[in-house]
């Protein structure tokens, strides 16, 4: 492994705090964590900890032998002084003496002896950084080091085999109070040692000074690195693929619905997914022994927050046979689901511990041939748990080739997954409406269309801004947020149509809610119209509305988790008004198109409703377009704007809160809500 310490960049880190009143040692404990933590194969995602112990004084001047470590929710790659918080060392020494210590004691002594009350939580390993000596210590969950630790019976011996009197060993303990006893008696026992081998676990190194820490951490992962490299035994001969695979967006709808969470009564828990190949990974999925490799468990029991207790292995997808392999993936999520319940109710039965199940879905499939699914609630966690597959690959890779991939085993696993404090945490991770649900809308460049995107992006979901104008639509996409994407298409055209909802499965798995929003206005008494301009209004406001809802059900069919069908109908629907007749027609049918899939899909979970809105500003009705209007009715454009019951003008927001309240309205299907102020004669009756 490369060694990025570079004495230039280091120096002028430093130089950069030093004028905010940051200490050298502190910045040279950012800029070594920001290594350590930029390169995944040593952390990922929150992963590892580094600290520095140091003096500094509290607000009224007294000063204080800290330990500066890691705080709780912060990344190493991008981590900041106030991410290391400073606990105060003497209480911490103190505890060692104590017999036993509790999880949720050890989180109170800590905060307890914060010198910033307002810091984040310590990491749960402070108390080791804290019992050893040393100035600097570095934590990382390496691959390479992982290889070697997740082995059979023979790892302790692996171990001192590969590194040899300059680490020391110590054998699988659940982070905390205990293991940092026992790994401060390991070095005590031999304090010539540069670091710790933590059995099934991970590596740590200190020193003197930053770089001292940094130097060695990379050292003794590359002499992992290299033992492999010397000592390993070639891989077994792949498995025969079938003729001809099937791509992953044959199936991506599917295998997303089928790994969604049923809740019962038409309610599931969705998730994302993120698919991820690449020739290291494609090599070690096609080997024959994959299920077994995948049955043994996570590298790093760190890992079970993120993908569970491992992954699920899939059969490679036959094109030919794609209807048998739909049918492979159910049974398969079932059998996962099954396992994970047995495995939760064996382990939780152990001990009167009050513990909350969590959803029993894998975290990561593995389909030979193809890649591998990475699935989470939101876009970022199902990027994490493709991120934390590849390293799993890495590691397991390295371990078959000197031995027999033997990780933590599942009833040790549980504990830190079901860790009491984990569980607090997820308790108060109450997630938004929307988390999980991918949402398509049309028109999305458009006022109604960008309102509804930055709204349903707001309340957890993940937008595909779809518009005419590609550039438009991916700026209205990014204003929204949460990782939302734009697509350029017309939806006249049925082939930008499927292209739009190929682009939602190919980059969230699926897509459970459309607001099919796009439309235009053209002006002319009916009689007198172009007979070309009519067509051409039913083909935006009214059969791009049918395609968009075809596509829409063709995803939909896939996942078997229902979904959402959302129309902007327009008053024009039912209040016509003169000279819009080559609006309102096309419009009215589109009504009339939200209740034929409303009743002809409702058994498959499937709502259908529409918006009837009135005078919103947007590229229908134009700032020009209200100044004649107004001008010609002889009223102020307020008051042409506000001419409604309630005196108020009516915003592209306020649509796009009616789009929200049928998309969350889950036993309201058929419905036509109207936002328009108050117009008796635009009411449904």
């Amino acid at each position: 492994m490369k060694n990025l310490w570079n004495d230039a960049d280091a120096e002028a880190l430093v130089e950069v705090y030093a004028k905010k009143g940051v200490a050298r040692d502190l910045a040279l404990r950012v800029y070594t964590t920001r290594l350590l933590g930029g390169e995944p194969r040593l952390v990922l995602h929150g992963g590892g900890n580094t600290s520095a112990k140091m003096r500094v004084k509290d607000l009224i001047g007294d000063e204080w032998d800290v330990l500066c470590v890691k705080g709780s929710g912060w990344d190493m790659a991008v981590i900041e002084p106030q991410g290391l918080p400073a606990v105060k060392m003497g209480s911490l020494l103190k505890a060692r003496a104590l017999d036993k210590l509790s999880d949720e004691d050890m989180v109170t002594l800590q905060r307890a002896n914060l010198i910033d009350p307002s810091s984040p939580n310590p990491s749960v390993e402070t108390l080791l950084h804290a019992f050893l000596p040393h100035k600097f210590v570095d934590h990382t969950h390496s691959t390479a080091v992982l290889a070697i630790v997740d082995q059979g019976e023979n790892s302790e011996a692996l171990i001192r085999k590969v590194f040899g009197p300059k680490m020391g060993y110590v054998p699988y303990i659940k982070p905390g109070f205990d293991l940092a006893k026992a790994a401060a008696e390991v070095f005590e026992a031999d304090t010539s040692v540069e670091g710790l081998i933590l059995d099934k676990h991970g590596i740590f190194t200190f020193g003197d000074n930053a770089k001292e820490a940094y130097d060695r951490m990379i050292h003794h992962v590359t002499v992992a690195e290299d033992f492999i490299a010397k000592s390993g035994k070639p891989a077994p001969k792949p498995i025969e693929l079938p003729k001809t695979l099937a791509k992953p967006a044959d199936f991506a709808s599917f295998l997303r619905g089928a790994v969604a969470f049923d809740r019962g009564e038409g309610r599931f828990d969705r998730m994302v997914s993120d698919f991820r190949t690449s020739p290291a990974i494609i090599e070690l999925l096609n080997r024959p022994n994959l299920a077994a490799l995948a049955k043994q468990g996570v590298s790093t029991p760190d890992l079970s927050i993120r993908i569970k207790t491992g992954p699920m292995v899939l059969p490679a997808p036959d094109a030919e046979k794609l209807g048998d392999y739909k049918k492979a993936i159910r049974e398969h999520v079932a059998a996962f689901e099954k396992d994970y319940r047995s495995y939760f109710d064996t382990n939780n039965a152990l001990d009167d511990v009050e513990r909350t199940m969590l959803d029993p879905m894998p975290r990561l499939s593995l389909v030979p041939g193809l890649g591998m699914f990475g699935h989470g609630r939101t876009l970022k966690d199902a990027k994490i748990a493709s991120d934390v597959g590849e390293m799993w690959i890495e590691a397991v890779r390295g371990a078959e080739a000197v031995g027999d991939f033997h990780p933590l085993s599942a009833a040790e696993l549980f504990g830190l997954e079901y860790w009491s404090l984990e569980q607090a945490k997820l308790a108060s991770n109450k997630p938004k409406p929307l988390t999980g649900q991918v949402v398509l809308v049309t028109g999305g460049a458009g006022a109604i269309g960008a309102a509804t995107a930055k709204l349903f992006a707001q309340t957890g979901a993940h937008v595909v801004v779809v518009d005419l104008d590609a550039a438009k639509a991916a700026e209205v996409a990014k204003k929204a947020g949460n990782n939302s994407i734009g697509v350029g298409g017309d939806i006249t055209r049925p082939e930008d149509v499927c292209a739009a909802f190929d682009a939602a499965v190919s980059t969230y798995g699926g897509v459970d809610i459309v607001v099919s929003n796009a439309g235009a206005a053209w002006e002319g008494a009916i009689g007198d119209i172009d007979d070309a301009l009519l067509r051409k209004s039913f083909e935006l406001n009214f059969f791009a509305h049918q395609s968009v809802a075809q596509n829409a059900v063709r995803i939909f069919r896939e996942q078997g988790t229902g979904g959402v069908l959302l129309f902007n109908a327009s008053k024009q629907a039912v209040n016509p008004g003169a000279k819009f007749g080559a609006y309102g027609l096309p419009k009215a049918a589109t009504l009339f198109l939200s209740r034929q899939y409303a009743l002809e899909y409702g058994a498959l979970g499937i709502r259908s409703n529409a918006v009837n809105a009135d005078r919103i500003r947007s590229g229908l009705l134009t700032d020009a377009m209200i100044v004649s209007r107004s001008t010609a009715r002889g009223l102020s454009e307020k008051d042409y704007m506000s001419g409604n019951l309630l005196g108020q003008e009516v915003t592209a927001e306020d649509v796009a809160l009616a789009f929200l309240h049928q998309a969350l309205a889950e036993r309201t299907t058929a419905d036509v809500t109207t936002v328009d102020g108050g117009n008796i004669a635009a009411a449904l009756r």
